[in-house]
């Protein structure tokens, strides 16, 4: 079967179970911290309805800790702050009066150091996505589900539809740029937290070269007012303090059991049209803690990345991630802050597939801010890439309570699935080609 002749009542169907489900599943549930017992209940839930349709459902486990992810926003502030503070008090109190070419050295040294451990966790934690702080941190138990439908002769194919059920804790700056009517707040607010920490390690370096170094006017301008500034970055730094709100999870509704509704229709559509592949296995895989920085696809891949990468059966991931802002549905080949560049063949394949469906608008696209699961799965050598349509800048229900099911799509949903659906059918044609 092409997807063209697939029944269009079948995905109307799914988009309005999809609807209703959301809609219980928050009811139920809640919102889904990543690694605790609602999120677990939800990949239950979903296992006790895929189990009718799928030959082989089940769990699989690790050891995350949620909080490591983001939680540098207030040890990193709080340190800066208490680094610029208490030096420029010790320096009032002439404590460090001739221990150095000038009063103002030995803090220099310190706030410049404070500041740069800062940007550097920043830097692992945020923009790479490394499990840099979690030894600091509780574990819990993750779960990631997995549900197959196997085809009717051996499997020389394999294609993985994937979606996140935890959600996330509220990003205050999204959620009250809505509620101050300002839409670039989260730029305005972090923007100048980011530049201020850079200059602030750039003054203290040219300051400490300054004390041994005839720099002129300059030089002494930095010697005896340079500090300063890094009261203005410890000024900045309580945006980033307030940034995440670890009390209040999003519900979740978009982003992303959008995605993860994908995956478990992915299989219910081919069910119900009585669509069964002779070579070709496909596997809806639910996955948590990607809230808390990709920690169940980088479990994931790691788990099993012999199985899709050396067994011989062609295999690739197509994660979902928020069907919401129909007009930015995209390919996402480029990921982690565009860091991460997803496999070629296999992006033109869901790309190809979007037309084939009749979308011809979506456009190859970088997750510029953040990351999708499709990149810890690239990066773990496994053939993935991200299909999403969320308003970059960000959407005003980004990460925050506004995320719930009276802001679904169901425009938005229909079209990512016609958009997975053709994909699946493509890859079970074709696999990924040369």
């Amino acid at each position: 079967m092409k997807f063209s002749e697939f029944p269009k009542a079948v995905i109307k169907e799914n988009v309005d179970y999809t609807v209703k489900e959301i809609t219980n599943v928050i009811k139920r549930y809640g919102p889904r911290e990543s690694g605790n017992s609602n999120c677990y209940a939800t990949q239950k839930h979903i296992k006790k309805e895929m189990d009718t349709f799928c030959d082989e459902t089940g769990f699989e486990s690790y050891k995350m800790a949620p909080k490591a992810f983001l939680h540098f926003t207030k040890t990193v502030s709080i340190t800066i702050i208490l680094a610029v503070l208490v030096c420029l008090l010790l320096v009032y109190l002439n404590v460090f009066s001739g221990k150095g070419p000038s009063d103002f050295f030995i803090p220099q040294c310190i706030v410049g150091g404070v500041v740069l451990c800062g940007l550097l966790i920043t830097m692992f934690e945020f923009l790479l996505y490394k499990q840099f702080c979690d030894v600091l941190y509780k574990k819990v138990e993750g779960h990631n589900f997995y549900a197959k439908r196997k085809p009717r002769g051996e499997v020389k194919r394999r294609i993985v539809i994937s979606g996140h059920c935890d959600s996330a804790y509220e990003w205050r700056h999204t959620y009250y740029s809505k509620k101050l009517h300002i839409k670039a707040l989260m730029g305005l607010l972090m923007g100048p937290t980011i530049a201020c920490a850079f200059i602030s390690v750039v003054v203290a370096v040219l300051t400490i070269i300054a004390n041994f170094v005839d720099m002129g006017k300059f030089g002494s301008f930095l010697v005896n007012y340079s500090y300063y500034f890094h009261c203005l970055t410890a000024l900045v730094m309580v945006t980033l303090f307030f940034f995440v709100d670890f009390k209040t999870i999003s519900p979740g509704a978009n982003d992303n059991l959008t995605g993860t509704y994908a995956a478990v229709c992915a299989i219910r559509m081919l069910d119900m049209a009585g669509v069964e592949f002779e070579n070709t296995e496909v596997v809806a895989m639910i996955t948590d803690g990607e809230e808390a920085g990709l920690r169940g696809c980088k479990q994931w891949a790691k788990d099993h990345k012999d199985e899709y990468v050396n067994s011989g059966v062609e295999t690739a991931v197509l994660c979902v991630d928020t069907l919401c802002d129909l007009e930015y549905l995209n390919v996402y080949n480029r990921d982690m802050t565009g860091t991460v560049k997803h496999d070629k063949r296999f992006s033109q394949l869901v790309m190809d597939s979007a037309k084939d469906a009749g979308h011809n608008d979506l456009k190859f696209a970088n997750v510029f801010f953040g990351s999708s699961d499709a990149a810890a799965l690239t990066q773990g050598g496994i053939t993935a890439t991200c299909l999403a349509a969320m308003d970059p800048t960000p959407a005003d229900y980004y990460h925050n309570r506004r995320d719930s099911y009276d802001r679904l799509v169901p425009e938005a949903i229909q079209t990512g699935y016609e958009v997975v659906l053709s994909t699946i059918f493509n890859f079970d044609e074709k696999g990924l080609g040369e």
